[in-house]
């Protein structure tokens, strides 16, 4: 009876032992899984919390890649004008009709300072309102400038326009722009004597000379043909 009772004993102690020494193994091994797994997730936390700036951070490098990648036109590039002797250098040949002396024609035109906008007619405004429409300027080709401005009222899909208060362009676009095919586009030098003068306009300062885009949208044909 006592020796049962002494196996009985030994085999409980046995068991105790056994358990004992099973638990810090189960433990170590949950440990070694939870360690490993914690690079893991800061890993994959530190990729995600990058995310958004790589995101944002790639239009502006796009952008910035643009900007040093546009072509800069030689001043021996450009072409002078037989009608006033001005520079200028064809961006795109349109395909379409020849703007000549006495046709009407559509414009759309930008005047740059130093890269910046100063006049352009994209940036029209609507007839008592502060909205911006893109308004296509219209005149003839040759005439003197600012008789086209004597327009009252313009109605167009936008709105009423007032063509009075549409932005002023340079008196070089009068001349400059024939020769142009409908379609294209067309950069000028514009020195102070064909542009704004002494008074200047908006950014441009008195006396300066700046750079004119021109997009050429629509020829009508002069009066009498």
């Amino acid at each position: 009876m006592a020796s049962t009772r002494s196996l009985d004993q030994w085999s409980v102690h046995r068991h105790l032992q056994n358990l004992a020494a099973s638990t810090p193994k189960k433990t170590q091994e949950q440990s070694n899984h939870v360690f490993l797994s914690k690079p893991t997730s800061r890993r994959c936390a530190i990729l995600i919390s990058t995310l958004p700036f790589t995101l944002t951070s790639l239009p502006q490098l796009s952008e910035a890649r643009e900007r040093r990648n546009k072509k800069t036109i030689p001043l021996e590039d450009y072409l002078t004008s037989p009608a006033d002797g001005l520079k200028y250098y064809d961006v795109l040949e349109g395909k379409g009709a020849v703007a000549e002396k006495g046709m009407t024609v559509q414009v759309h035109f930008d005047c740059l300072y130093r890269g910046i906008t100063a006049i352009s007619s994209r940036e029209s405004k609507l007839l008592a309102g502060n909205r911006i429409i893109a308004q296509p300027y219209e005149f003839k080709v040759g005439a003197p400038p600012g008789k086209e401005r004597k327009r009252e009222f313009v109605d167009n899909p936008n709105g009423l326009f007032s063509a009075q208060a549409a932005p002023k362009p340079p008196p070089a676009m009068y001349s400059v722009t024939e020769g142009m095919k409908v379609g294209g586009k067309r950069t000028v030098i514009v020195p102070p004597e064909a542009g704004y003068g002494q008074k200047g306009m908006n950014e441009i300062p008195p006396g300066s000379t700046f750079e004119l885009n021109i997009e050429l949208l629509q020829v009508m044909p002069a009066e009498g043909k």
